[in-house]
């Protein structure tokens, strides 16, 4: 506590004005930072490449420790307000645990934040702080990795993500990817405020902006010769998605079962007379364990509807795998007491087809903190009972693997085996994650989602245009099937091809590109993210090692 009372008695009006004047620059940062990112439409994306130099100009001034990581968190805290103020919901409906999780977010990411602003400081003491100021975004960038790891993760602020509207700059990703975006806009920044500064101090013309401007240019260059020169794939599948706007909140005290499915079967009737050969149905479209045998009837119901089409459904449902020899559950397997035996939740993807009872199951590997898995769990269990959503599905287990599925479909009057990356919602924002499915041979990529728990916000939006950069990155069609939207299609180059509106029960039919080439990001994902996490360990190592030689005289 020594540390501010000195930081709240010492400032004399000279001081506190100047403060003042850089609280004012690292809120203006945060925000233009903010309205770069989606919903705010493209020319807004171009902020981005100059919105941390007024953070910039009070970072070089800021000198402990303390000051650096003050400055970081402000900025960071505004442009997290800015871009997820609607983590928490805030609505009427919501749980009180879902809106205490979406404020706790939005203190904690500034916080993680701090890690960049902490690494450069450190990187001062072993170099210069000229040479600490140029590994300023790779430092970032570590701080974006870190967000997608561990039980807290949450990486929705990466800055390659919120470009998702400007094709042209973003088509490099097939190489380096989100993160690689994210350090070609941070660098420009470093450039342009260097040029600011020198046309500042007096200097008419400054070198940085000339490199300043070869990054951006050489970005476009690369974009513009691969969407000209992209060749359409002549193999496709025509699916429909089927968008139902079913109250999100609601759903869950659904009783009548055989009337949700009823509905579904009439709205994906609608698909398959447009000529759909799969369809898709979003993110737990019915709120029961549909393969468990008390559900027999109805799941029935949707084969015969499969059989007599002659499609397949690929859908989120709840899924439950029953043990009863507690040698075989799994170790995060709960206990039921009533019924004496082990069980396994997962907020999964079934794929469904005609002719046959076997289906094949995916569960969702990364689950939403708070939302859907109490962070820690595992190794705390008391954390299971001080948090749960009033829906009941705070408790899901984590998925184990990355299965492609493998559907059976009739294109152009013959039947082929399309492989089909499904992910499940929030997975689809980590750029890390879906190339696990690209390398296994997937065709297409297919998200179901439900954004309604967020009503008409930044949410639904930004979520939907992040999937554009896993379109890009591995050169595959996405598909979004949403309960309340945005469902829509998105080719190789990522742009959206067809969408939906919000709160709209709709049915969107059309061609997907089907792909199977790889790009150099889909085999080699994590080579941005070693080096930088090298770069950030060693700056750490270095510092450990100078701690020790001060501390004993070394």
């Amino acid at each position: 506590m020594t540390f501010l009372k000195k930081y709240r008695t010492l400032k004399t009006d000279e001081e506190k004005k100047k403060l003042n004047k850089e609280r004012l620059l690292l809120i203006l940062s945060g925000i233009i930072l903010g309205i770069s990112f989606p919903p705010f439409p493209f020319p807004f994306t171009l902020l981005m490449f100059g919105g941390f130099i007024p953070y910039l100009f009070v970072l070089e001034k800021r000198k402990t420790l303390g000051e650096i990581n003050r400055a970081t968190y402000l900025m960071s805290f505004v442009f997290c307000i800015v871009t997820v103020y609607w983590v928490g919901s805030w609505q009427s409906e919501a749980d009180p645990f879902l809106m205490m999780g979406g404020g706790a977010m939005l203190l904690a990411l500034p916080g993680v934040m701090i890690i960049p602003s902490t690494l450069y400081y450190l990187a001062g003491k072993i170099f210069n702080k000229k040479i600490a100021f140029w590994l300023i975004p790779v430092f970032w960038v570590t701080g974006e990795y870190l967000l997608t790891l561990t039980d807290l993760k949450f990486p929705w602020l990466v800055l390659g993500q919120g470009l998702a509207k400007f094709t042209i700059y973003i088509q490099a990703a097939d190489i380096i990817g989100a993160f690689g975006l994210s350090l070609s806009v941070l660098y420009t920044n470093l450039f342009l405020y260097k040029a600011v500064v020198r046309i500042k101090n007096g200097t008419k013309f400054s070198w940085y902006s000339i490199v300043a401007a070869v990054i951006f240019i050489f970005f476009l260059t690369y974009g513009i010769i691969n969407t000209s020169s992209y060749t359409p794939s002549d193999r496709e599948v025509k699916v429909g998605i089927i968008q139902p706007n079913l109250n999100p909140w609601d759903k869950w005290q659904q009783n009548d079962i055989q009337k949700l499915i009823d509905d579904y079967l009439a709205l994906s009737k609608q698909a398959v007379d447009k000529g759909a050969k799969i369809i898709f149905w979003p993110e737990t479209a019915l709120p029961v364990y549909l393969m468990d045998k008390g559900y027999r009837a109805p799941l029935e119901t949707i084969y015969s509807f499969l059989e007599e089409h002659n499609v397949s459904l690929l859908t989120g449902m709840p899924h439950i795998k029953h043990f009863i020899d507690s040698s075989k559950a799994p170790a995060d397997a709960k206990y039921n007491e009533a019924g004496k035996y082990y069980y396994v939740t997962h907020n999964s993807i079934l794929l469904l087809e005609p002719g046959t009872r076997d289906y094949q199951q995916y569960g969702k590997m990364h689950l939403v903190p708070l939302g859907e898995h109490i962070p820690f769990v595992e190794q705390f269990s008391f954390l299971a009972d001080m948090f749960k959503w009033g829906v009941g599905i705070s408790g899901w287990n984590v998925g184990k693997d990355t299965l492609v599925f493998k559907s059976h479909i009739d294109i152009r009057g013959k039947t082929e085996e399309v492989n089909i990356c499904g992910l499940v919602c929030y997975e689809s924002i980590f750029p890390l994650f879906t190339p696990n499915f690209v390398q296994r041979g997937a065709d297409f990529i297919a998200v179901v989602t439900n954004d309604s728990w967020y009503g008409n916000s930044s949410g639904p939006y930004q979520h939907k245009d992040y999937a554009i950069l896993r379109a890009v990155e591995n050169r595959r069609s996405v598909i979004r099937c949403a309960n309340g939207g945005i469902s829509c299609i998105i080719n190789p180059l990522g742009e959206i091809i067809t969408q939906t509106e919000m709160f709209k029960k709709e049915v969107l039919v059309g061609n997907v590109p089907l792909k199977n080439e790889k790009t150099f990001y889909t085999n080699n994902p994590a080579i941005i993210t070693t080096i930088i996490s090298v770069i950030s360990v060693w700056i750490v190592g270095l510092n450990i090692l100078l701690f020790i030689k001060n501390k004993f005289k070394l």
